[in-house]
């Protein structure tokens, strides 16, 4: 049997890819490159093609005799979800909705989806719970929740079952330095942070220093990527075991400051990060902060990477080796 893995060639999804082959799970990767890397899939088998081609997704759990699905396949750039809705709801939405259905003709039972802490909207208090109203305030987000909404459906009526993992900010890099982040366009701090440091940016810009945090800067929780992976691996062992479908947090449960980020990237690379003050950006929460203890309570889940200072060298290495 196989875990169908879409969009595998991606960041979190390469990674997570990466520890299912380590624990022996036989694995292939349906990815369309829109957004992933041939190289990222490492030697899975990797077809390429869209989530949303009801016959190849037919084919690909047939052929392969899938019998659970990791689903990382989304666009996932908010800003780009504000100027572009209907792609992401396109994506995203219809996209998940076309699995779900091929899934349910193929009876294959298990899905572990990659859902965000973007689901909850602005933040009525940190460390944020699962029980927090999800109000999200960008179609990214609603298009996660919306993926959410369809799974409990799925669930009720077809008995699939799934567990949607909210993650916070996804950071850091294989520690054998094999796999790492790689977008294009880059838009998160810690890659853009290195990418100064390589000289291949001037400047890191801070959107807004005025907030009502210790440094003035934005507070936000990052994990590491693989620890990340490990919560997807232990979620579908779950679902395996016989457990109902639910839904857990993943994060550090701590928060690092723009100023934290930048500071640690500087000792870890021995290099000056130049940075320069921009104005806040609309719906920036000054912090956001999430509690992963229904996921170290249920899954058993451990982060293995908790010190900023660990997540930035991991990615220093990868970034540093690919010149970027």
């Amino acid at each position: 049997m196989t875990v169908l893995v879409t969009g595998g060639a991606g960041y979190v999804g390469s990674h997570t890819l990466k520890e299912l082959m380590a624990a022996g799970e036989r694995c292939v990767v349906l990815d369309n490159l829109v957004r992933g890397h041939r190289e990222l899939a490492l030697s899975a088998e990797l077809i390429v093609g869209d989530i949303a081609d009801a016959a190849l997704v037919r084919r690909v759990l047939k052929e392969h005799q899938v019998n659970a699905v990791m689903h990382f396949a989304a666009f996932a750039y908010v800003g780009e979800s504000v100027g572009e809705p209907a792609r992401y709801y396109r994506n995203n939405v219809a996209g998940t909705l076309n699995l779900l259905e091929c899934m349910k003709e193929a009876g294959v039972g298990h899905l572990v989806f990659s859902s965000t802490c973007s689901t909850y909207g602005l933040p009525q208090s940190n460390p944020i719970p699962e029980e927090h109203p999800q109000r999200p305030v960008n179609p990214y987000g609603a298009s996660k929740l919306m993926v959410e909404r369809m799974l409990q459906d799925f669930d009720a009526a077809f008995g699939l079952r799934s567990v949607s993992l909210r993650y916070f900010n996804a950071a850091g890099a294989d520690p054998a330095g094999e796999i790492g982040e790689w977008h294009e366009p880059e838009t998160h701090l810690i890659p853009i942070a290195l990418q100064t440091a390589l000289g291949k940016r001037k400047a890191v810009e801070i959107y807004g220093t005025d907030y009502p945090t210790p440094d003035g800067t934005c507070i936000r929780d990052y994990i590491h990527v693989t620890d990340l992976a490990q919560a997807h691996i232990q979620a579908l062992q779950r679902l395996r075991a016989g457990h109902a479908s639910d839904v857990f947090n993943l994060g550090n449960g701590a928060g690092f400051s723009v100023r934290n980020v930048l500071e640690t990237a500087e000792r870890v690379t021995g290099r000056r990060i130049a940075f320069t003050a921009a104005p806040r950006r609309a719906g920036d929460p000054d912090t956001l902060v999430g509690s992963a203890a229904k996921a170290q309570r249920v899954l058993g889940w451990r982060p293995r990477f908790p010190r900023l200072e660990d997540i930035i060298e991991t990615a220093w290495r990868w970034h540093s080796r690919r010149g970027s």
